[in-house]
């Protein structure tokens, strides 16, 4: 069996390196030992498992290139990275996972239509959360207005190293927007404290990587009525599984040309099984 090609961009970040590690002891994925990193970042190499990586600034993206093309390259770096991030695998036609939150997607969308390849893109990899999310979609658009006259307060937290609001918390305000209750993505309470990690009862072993979330609405004319979801994610391994889904995925629609030019979801990976 061919195994799959992966490059990993973002290391030595946690969510990176999680992914890759993942990718490592996967039984159908080769790790490329190469990645994409920040101007900042002075290291030239890091080792996973025994497995050096060699790194590259953003001025050096063409070596990743070098020797080995990958089928899919995974792209956890960070919000201000995208779009040079994406002209370059459009322009080279690599098919990518973005999972890297806080960029333009109608620029993104606009980018891989243009090229002819294929990529997934979500804020949320982890493919629980994303059920959640897929019952959310369905019920904002088959119950429009079933939430009227409620008020909404939205609660998300995560470690300090994610600088950006959540993606995922963004699209639960979108969803109860066409619920009917009124509220903007500004109006998001963002935790990066641990002051309010220990506040929340966040386990200080988690303060590290966690996504825990919190969506409660009040009856607004006599406080009758309340619902609350909330979904808690202590650590970064289901994101890391549910991003190897999403690569097994796209490499799978590559190999049989299913499309060009698509951007994807998750839920676009639930529903196809992976």
């Amino acid at each position: 069996m061919k195994k799959i090609k992966v490059i990993v961009n973002g290391l030595p970040g946690k969510m990176a390196s999680t992914v890759a590690a993942a990718v490592i002891n996967s039984q159908d994925m080769e790790l490329i030992p190469k990645s994409l990193t920040g101007p900042e970042i002075l290291l030239e190499h890091v080792f996973y498992d025994s497995k050096e990586i060699k790194l590259f600034g953003p001025s050096e993206i063409i070596k990743l290139l070098v020797d080995e093309i990958p089928d899919v390259i995974i792209d956890f770096t960070l919000p201000s990275a995208i779009e040079p991030n994406v002209d370059f695998y459009t322009k080279m036609k690599l098919p990518f996972v973005l999972g890297t939150t806080g960029g333009d997607m109608d620029y993104i969308t606009k980018k891989v239509n243009e090229s002819g390849l294929n990529a997934v893109v979500a804020p949320n990899m982890a493919k629980p959360i994303v059920a959640f999310q897929a019952m959310m979609e369905f019920a904002a658009s088959n119950f429009p207005g079933a939430f009227d006259g409620f008020n909404l307060k939205v609660k998300e937290s995560h470690q300090k190293t994610k600088v950006d609001t959540s993606g995922t918390a963004k699209a639960m305000v979108a969803y109860f927007n066409k619920l009917g209750v009124p509220f903007l993505v500004d109006q998001i309470e963002k935790n990066r404290t641990n002051v309010g990690y220990a506040a929340m009862g966040i386990p200080v072993e988690d303060w590290a990587g966690h996504g825990w979330h919190t969506y409660s609405l009040n009856k607004e004319s006599d406080g009758s009525v309340f619902l609350e979801f909330t979904h808690n994610v202590n650590g970064r391994q289901i994101y890391a599984d549910g991003t190897l889904s999403a690569a097994r995925f796209l490499f799978g629609v590559e190999a049989r040309s299913l499309s060009h030019g698509h951007v994807y979801s998750m839920i676009d990976v639930l529903m196809a099984g992976k």
